[in-house]
């Protein structure tokens, strides 16, 4: 039986580059579902529904392809802190973190409507930041422009400057997409990412 085809329910880059390196053939659609957390939930619930949620929409278009969806929630005390979209609010979020351990909540789910297969993963990971002035946020956040990420702060590239230490035990779940688990959640839904990844180009 011929593998299923393969979909990433995301827009994002980071995403789409962190898949890439299983050398897995992938298309992307965006889910095109409401990211607004609900109010009674905890930003690890948050993440996980929103996960799943953006799966299950792309599955629902393309019933027999194994859908991936994920979503990643920065957690400070308990309080989820998005993306932050603009300069002010960026600067607001890293002055919050500053000095503290934030919690980046990130999830992901793989669904196939026509096997409905749907399971999930969360995997948290524990930044504490540096003790950071004014100066060094300004100065971050003209140099790499984070607007897009939750927490303000892009840790595989510059970002690493303003952290202490990361604790994880599947370290690419920063960046948005915990490769480990997704990997274990594809052969549970039949796509085993050894025996299907293209040779390396030459």
């Amino acid at each position: 039986m011929p593998a299923r085809r393969l979909v990433l329910a995301s827009t994002s880059r980071y995403r789409r580059e962190l898949l890439a390196r299983l050398r897995l053939p992938f298309a992307v659609e965006a889910p095109a579902v409401d990211e607004q957390p609900h109010a009674d939930e905890t930003p690890a619930q948050t993440a996980t529904r929103l996960a799943l949620a953006k799966a299950a929409a792309v599955a629902s278009r393309h019933p027999e392809a194994v859908v991936i969806g994920s979503d990643q929630v920065a957690d400070l005390d308990g309080r989820g802190i998005g993306k932050p979209g603009e300069h002010a609010r960026a600067t607001a979020q890293l002055r919050a973190m500053s000095g503290r351990t934030v919690v980046f909540q990130t999830a992901v789910a793989v669904v196939c409507a026509a096997t409905r297969f749907e399971e999930s993963a969360l995997v948290p990971v524990a930044v504490r930041m540096r003790r950071l002035s004014d100066d060094e946020i300004e100065h971050y956040l003209r140099a790499e422009s984070p607007y897009d990420c939750a927490g303000s702060a892009k840790i595989e590239t510059l970002g690493i400057a303003l952290v202490e230490s990361v604790g994880s035990d599947d370290p690419t779940a920063l960046v948005g997409l915990p490769l480990i688990r997704t990997c274990e959640l594809l052969r549970r839904a039949g796509i085993d990412p050894l025996a299907s990844a293209a040779p390396e180009a030459r």
